[in-house]
């Protein structure tokens, strides 16, 4: 183009796709966590005739026990370990999160060649525990993808919400390599370490922190404690055995009852995941309304009602709308939890945090998942299973109703007989989190 002062080169145009995909932080960290979900689902599809459903349901009992203590075993190796790592800088979350992706891919092409020996046990092992230690990561990331802690909630629910989408579109070409004779469970671990592939050199462009995060002082300490964190991680841990227990309620409950067709099986299972989707769907609209906390008290409650009205039919459709509900509120309460302990928890203690909880959330499923198992006539009978999961939240939510009014009342006494100047500071936005104050 020519000017007054002479020839000028013409500018590049701009690339359409520069504010599309990959161009904020949370776009890069959402296509990270959509790739390493379509791997996990890969790696399930792959070990799919592992799991205990084609043997008698009285043999099923001692292999299910061990296995629901090796969903324990991954938590008791990352928890200790993982936590110091991530708090110690903050480009040591991105380093993890490269790590994983790229130990899975190779993990992955491992397992291929071991599908059908020994080795596939402790491989299978290590792909969990990579599996684990990414999910932990990612919640400890999530704050650095936002901009203002309203948004924690919607950005917990989108990764989510993606993460099934994810899994369903995997889930097709997985399924084709299983169906082809020639092919199988090996070329779909094959294409799993694609995808973890993609995912790792995806992982580098994730946001690089300036800086590491300060040291945790005596008030940082204090907070990791709060009373509040403390309480919502109480209401989710319910909810998390809950959904334990459903599932092997459900599982022998069935096998045990004569008469009741293999779909069932499917039925109830669709509609816990529909459920899941539709609760990440559902969490950022009802954060518009009410606060976190409200989100996991509404769960508990709205569990107990189903649970009590199933039990009432006591048909397989209440079962499976009751498999439904559960999936709705387990799915929204973590997204409030995940947003409660982003917004309260320091930054410099914040993966040790999620480490913990999630290892104390895990063993609770465990528990829950174990308790029809080992007692048989709730297998047996299972709208008396049903009663119990209702009286669990109700009493869950009526806990945490009193234990929120305890610390409100004790966030407040300071105030009324303290000077004002030792007041917490208007400023402070945890000060207000932490009593009875909530965002509407």
């Amino acid at each position: 183009m020519a000017t007054d002062a002479g020839w000028r080169p013409l500018r590049s145009p701009a690339r359409a796709g520069s504010r599309g995909l990959g161009a904020s932080p949370f776009a890069r960290l959402a296509l990270v966590h959509a790739l390493m979900l379509a791997g996990d689902t890969l790696i399930t599809m792959a070990l799919a005739d592992s799991l205990f459903f084609s043997i008698r349901p009285g043999a099923a009992r001692g292999k299910v026990i061990l296995y629901l203590l090796l969903t324990m075993a991954p938590f008791a190796v990352v928890g200790p370990l993982l936590g110091p790592v991530l708090d110690k800088s903050r480009t040591g979350r991105r380093t993890v999160v490269i790590l994983s992706a790229a130990s899975r891919a190779l993990v992955c092409l491992s397992m291929a060649h071991h599908l059908k020996g020994l080795l596939l046990f402790p491989e299978a092992f290590a792909a969990l525990v990579l599996s684990k230690t990414y999910l932990i990561t990612k919640s400890a990331l999530v704050p650095s993808a936002v901009d203002r802690e309203e948004e924690l909630v919607d950005a917990n629910s989108r990764l989510a919400v993606l993460g099934v989408v994810a899994g369903f579109a995997i889930a097709a070409p997985g399924a084709v390599l299983l169906k082809v004779s020639f092919l199988g469970g090996d070329w779909v671990l094959r294409l799993a370490a694609v995808v973890f592939a993609t995912a790792t050199v995806a992982a580098f462009r994730l946001r690089r922190a300036a800086g590491d995060p300060p040291p945790p002082v005596a008030d940082e300490r204090q907070q990791l404690r709060a009373a509040g964190i403390r309480l919502a991680a109480s209401a989710m841990a319910v909810l998390r055995g809950i959904v334990g227990f459903l599932t092997f309620l459900v599982t022998f409950g069935f096998r045990q009852t004569a008469g009741v067709p293999a779909f069932w099986f499917g039925v109830v299972l669709v509609a816990s995941l529909v459920g899941t989707f539709f609760g990440n769907l559902l969490a950022p609209r009802l954060r518009r309304l009410v606060a976190e906390e409200r989100m996991l008290m509404g769960a508990l409650l709205v569990v107990a009602f189903v649970g009590l009205v199933a039990a009432r039919f006591g048909t397989r459709p209440a079962v499976a709308a009751l498999a439904g509900t559960v999936g709705v509120a387990a799915a929204a309460a973590k997204v409030a939890f995940d947003s409660i302990v982003q917004r309260d928890a320091p930054d410099a203690a914040r993966g040790q945090t999620f480490a913990r909880f999630e290892t104390r959330f895990q063993l609770v499923w465990v528990l829950g998942a174990a308790v029809p198992v080992v007692v048989t006539p709730l297998s047996r009978h299972i709208d008396l299973g049903m009663v119990v999961l209702a009286f669990a939240a109700a009493f869950a939510a009526f806990s945490y109703a009193v234990g929120r009014k305890a610390v409100a009342h004790h966030a407040s006494e300071p105030r009324a007989s303290e000077p004002r100047a030792s007041e917490p500071r208007a400023s402070d936005p945890r000060a207000s989190d932490q009593g009875a104050a909530e965002p509407t």
